[in-house]
């Protein structure tokens, strides 16, 4: 089941007052302490540049309007006004931006928050331009691109399994037009492209996040993903129970050997032409397409969401589609180790000792720690192909979610590779937090028959986040730079849209991803 369709997107350098299009979107600025003071209720709004010629058509008298309709240009605030033929088209619609900045355009994440709440609002509507603020200067890349990944996001829907039409359903947005100084741009529309590669790869990871669980088992999971990277060029190889059990993968063995739908790995490898820049980059994403928790079961209370926990394995496998279409100049192997944790009279038990892929034994303590289990043998298979640069990216642990809500990532490993991953996230609108990884959290995990024990030996659950990190630890080579990112609350939106974000899943970390292979193929 995929979303029903992609908004097709484009630049348009024609003045925004005469596009025909169905709605046409301005951005607003609200105004504060003395700023706001002006009189009247249009001292409380200000439009944002790119909205002149709408304004000069309303006679000035646009600001005051849509105050008297609710506007304050809070962000992500959308107001619809219709424009009664001053314009072409026959609505504007006026996203809020918040305050203005000083000096320079709003932030990109910002825009790029507007842009989604704009597009999603006005389902429905066939065709709308967004005239919002762009920098003046030839360096606007940054913005471009938030706006055309706002609206491409914005505009997402998952198709889902309805038998009878929704009447008040309305279709998304089908066209996207972007009003800029010049369309012809070379390095504008070089943005464009590649928002639509990006967004597209963010779809798609939300499309497979979304999906029923028993239409998304390892199997067909594996299946979907190796079809598309075959289809994007990418080379695919794929372990089946039998290869993975000969293989020595007893993580993953384990952790699917409860379920009649058996276990897979997924290697995609993505070569550069000329051979890059000798760097090599691996990614690692964890793939549980349903988790009850086996022996140790969860609550039934939430447990339908556990269908989200194989977005490490969906934001890796679609981050490797925008790799194969951007071509950076490095080489990236991508690692999805697949498998349902389920409770039968097969399933791994707490007291099994498990000989992983690099040879450590694991005394499993809890069968809902699995995650960590198969993602151990991914890492290790990983660093045994040989990599400069490892990013694992998991719906890991609650703790995450304890510690830093449902919109940031924590991040561990390598403190310089963290704080990388930290920059990008900030750069993309993906947030990430470094989190330690203290030798006394080590120490609690020390298991009296085995290498390493699961969890806490005592069940404790104090730095449950930390604990998963310290365990995948044991799995990465000392040569190996390493950043393992727990997307347990940002990987899955259970509550009501905002900005480009729709409920379900959410596609990150894949702009992070494919920023940081970007940025290890400029920098190394």
């Amino acid at each position: 089941m995929t979303s029903p369709r992609t908004t097709n997107l484009s630049l348009v350098d024609t003045d925004p007052a005469e596009l025909a299009v169905d709605a046409i979107v301005i951005g607003v600025h609200s105004q504060t302490g003395e700023q706001g003071a002006t009189s009247g209720l249009a001292g409380t709004l200000l439009l944002a540049s790119g909205a002149e010629s709408i304004a000069a058509a309303f006679d000035g008298k646009l600001t005051e309007t849509l105050a008297l309709l609710g506007a304050t240009g809070g962000p992500g605030e959308v107001i619809k006004l219709a424009t009664l033929g001053t314009v072409t088209a026959p609505l504007v619609t006026a996203v809020g931006l918040g305050p203005e900045p000083s000096g320079a355009a709003p932030a990109p994440e910002t825009l790029r928050r507007a842009a989604g709440a704009a597009i999603r609002a006005l389902a429905g509507a066939p065709r709308v331009a967004l005239a919002l603020p762009l920098p003046d200067d030839a360096d606007a890349s940054a913005e471009l691109r938030a706006v055309a990944e706002g609206a491409l996001l914005g505009g997402y829907r998952f198709a889902g399994y309805k038998t009878r039409p929704q009447p008040t359903r309305r279709e998304p947005v089908a066209e996207v037009l972007i009003a800029v100084p010049d369309a012809g741009d070379a390095g504008a529309q070089a943005e464009i492209a590649r928002a639509q590669a990006v967004a597209g790869a963010v779809r798609l990871s939300r499309d497979w996040v979304n999906t029923a669980p028993n239409e998304l088992r390892p199997p067909s999971f594996a299946d979907a993903v190796a079809s598309a990277a075959r289809e994007a060029g990418l080379g695919v190889e794929v372990l089946d129970e039998a290869a993975l059990a000969d293989g020595g993968y007893g993580g993953i063995v384990a952790v699917g050997q409860g379920s009649e739908a058996p276990p897979r790995l997924v290697k995609l490898t993505y070569t550069p032409e000329g051979g890059g820049n000798g760097k090599r980059v691996a990614l690692v994403g964890k793939g549980i397409t349903f988790d009850t928790g086996g022996i140790s079961i969860k609550p039934a209370q939430g447990m339908w969401e556990m269908k989200s926990d194989m977005a490490g394995a969906a934001a890796v496998g679609a981050a490797m589609l925008a790799i194969a279409a951007l071509k950076p100049t490095v080489a990236v192997s991508a690692y999805l180790p697949m498998a349902e944790n389920m409770p039968s009279g097969t399933s791994y038990r707490p007291g099994d000792v498990i000989t992983m892929f690099n040879g450590k034994r694991v005394e499993v303590l809890n069968t809902d720690a699995e995650g960590r289990m198969i993602l151990g043998d991914a890492i290790a298979r990983a660093c045994a192909d040989g990599t400069d640069y490892l990013f694992e990216t998991s719906t890991l642990t609650g703790g995450q979610v304890i510690a830093l809500g449902k919109r940031m990532a924590g991040v561990m490993g390598t403190p310089e590779l963290c704080d990388r991953v930290k920059v990008v996230g900030d750069a993309v609108g993906e947030p990430a937090w470094p989190m330690p990884l203290p030798d006394d959290v080590r120490k609690g995990m020390e298991s009296d028959v085995a290498d390493i024990s699961q969890v806490n030996a005592g069940m404790d659950r104090a730095g449950h986040m930390l604990q998963g990190g310290v365990f995948l630890r044991e799995f990465v080579t000392d040569d190996v730079a390493w950043a393992h990112i727990d997307i347990a609350g940002p990987g899955y939106h259970p509550g009501e849209p905002f900005g480009y974000w729709t409920k379900g899943g959410t596609g990150v970390p894949v702009r992070t991803l494919v920023q940081l292979v970007e940025d290890v193929a400029a920098n190394g």
